[in-house]
């Protein structure tokens, strides 16, 4: 499952007791779109696990500014409340995959 990243709640979940993928995008993004499905999927592979959420640069673009993301999609990867990897573009499952087992 996804949950929608926000200036607001965004302190919440990066505290939480899990860690943390956050998929930094926009709606007119097209590498963004490519990239969604996968996020999407491995919500539910590591559902319970880890927290998936997916931000809008637009509408968060003080979030985007803290944390200096210039081109999207930039997927950050946070554990106890810190960045610990970050990847930005386009890319495979099998990437992904390997960033989010190294959370765990």
């Amino acid at each position: 499952m996804e949950v929608k990243i926000t200036t607001e709640n965004f302190e919440n979940y990066k505290n939480g007791d899990l860690p943390l993928v956050v998929d930094l995008w926009a709606t007119w993004c097209g590498p963004c779109k490519m990239v969604a499905p996968i996020i999407s999927e491995l919500a539910a592979d590591y559902d319970g696990k880890i927290v998936v959420g997916k931000c809008d640069v637009e509408e968060n673009d003080e979030l985007a500014a803290q944390f200096g993301v210039r081109t999207i999609p930039t997927i950050l990867f946070f554990k106890n409340g810190e960045v610990v990897d970050k990847f930005v573009g386009a890319t495979n499952k099998a990437t992904l995959d390997a960033k989010f087992q190294a959370l765990l």
